[in-house]
């Protein structure tokens, strides 16, 4: 039996379901820029050279409504200074934005990477099989194999891809790094997300008002976590189990999140229905999740929901009537490092660790995992905490 002492000192004896997948370890890195919002406007009209005091106003407002506070980038004055063309309109930019993104995105998941073995406590090569999710680079080979050649992993660990699920890939990930653990006894899988917005930079364009809220919103940074099954506790510390996933897509919804790639990079198209379309569909998916356990009262679970937008996460609370503290841990992930796309399930989840531990007997035992994106795609994991 596993024991645990939680910050109040208070313990839980919740062991891990014989068989289940658990998260061993988690970690995040970001690239060294940080932009508090309040110098976000300043910052991005300048570099754009925009001259539209509409646009400023409207960029201005919007960066009042997102909540998000500070974010990291790994654009740079530097990086703009060496390639002006990335802030003229219409100017061919692919190749530029790759050769700047595809890096630093493996840099970003190697230092997530390492954090996170370093605490799970076993050598590098103890890892079997890593998954790998991004929205934010394009080469062959991928990223993937780059990560494993500098972690030094041995060559024949299992590599699976995931590219361009936008911001349900973090949990995307766990879904498949939680069957690949419970299909492969022994295996301890690796699963890292990496995601910048190089790809999507461009001056503002008012025929392109989703640019704006781009700009507004989202971040920059990494994640990693160790997934596997039957954890050896004399020497590996899970503290959550992946107990049941389900994934679904919205019939009819595909174009309500519309990304392209192009010339210029990838273009973007939000409609203005997805809280909508996710507030009439959220607690039918929930119920199914949790139905597996035979959970009934939403309040009586902890919540990590992907923080998309503040707006998201109202429609969440209000549909659900989750009590005022549920997504806490969400608001906290969106305001500290703003939507970082699939990274960002895992800021909460680490956020969530950190709350659980400090409540009385290990606090709620059930909980939900959350995200939403192109599709519209639902990925919700039942969690359980140890």
């Amino acid at each position: 039996m596993m024991l645990k002492t939680n910050g109040n000192g208070a313990s839980s004896d919740r062991t891990a379901t014989l068989g289940k997948a658990t998260v061993l370890a988690i970690s995040k890195a970001f690239p060294k820029q940080l932009i508090p919002q309040e110098h976000l406007v300043e910052g991005y009209i300048r570099d754009t050279n925009c001259h539209d005091l509409v646009v400023k106003e409207k960029l201005e407002r919007l960066c009042k409504t997102t909540t998000v506070k500070t974010r990291y980038t790994v654009m740079s004055k530097e990086i703009l200074d060496s390639h002006p063309e990335l802030a003229t309109e219409g100017t061919p930019t692919i190749r530029q934005k790759l050769e700047i993104a595809n890096p630093a995105v493996v840099e970003m998941a190697l230092e997530a990477s390492i954090a996170c073995i370093k605490e799970w406590g076993r050598p590098a090569q103890d890892i079997t099989h890593i998954v790998y999710v991004s929205s934010s680079e394009i080469r062959l080979p991928g990223g993937d194999l780059y990560l494993s050649a500098e972690l030094g992993l041995r060559p024949d660990v299992g590599r699976v891809m995931l590219y361009f699920l936008g911001c349900y890939g973090g949990v995307t990930g766990l879904r498949v790094a939680k069957d690949i653990a419970e299909n492969n006894p022994g295996s301890r899988v690796l699963l890292t997300t990496s995601e910048t917005t190089i790809l999507g930079f461009r001056p503002p364009n008012k025929d392109r008002p989703y640019d704006l809220v781009g700009a507004a919103l989202f971040g920059d940074g990494a994640a990693a976590v160790v997934i596997g099954s039957n954890p050896d506790l004399s020497r590996e510390s899970p503290f959550m189990e992946l107990n049941y996933a389900v994934q679904q897509f919205l019939p009819g919804t595909h174009n309500v999140i519309d990304g392209c790639l192009t010339e210029e990079g990838i273009n973007f198209k939000l409609g203005r229905d997805l809280p909508h379309k996710i507030e009439d569909n959220i607690e039918e998916f929930c119920k199914k999740l949790m139905s597996k356990e035979g959970l009934k009262d939403y309040n009586e679970l902890f919540w990590a929901v992907h923080p998309g937008g503040p707006a998201i996460l109202n429609r969440v609370e209000n549909t659900l009537k989750l009590t005022g503290d549920k997504l806490n841990c969400s608001r906290r992930a969106l305001m500290d490092y703003g939507n970082v796309s699939s990274n960002t399930i895992f800021y909460v989840m680490e956020y969530m660790r950190d709350e659980l531990k400090n409540k009385e007997n290990g606090g709620e035992e059930w909980g939900l995992a959350l995200a939403f994106g192109p599709g519209i795609t639902f990925e919700g994991i039942l969690l359980r905490s140890l």
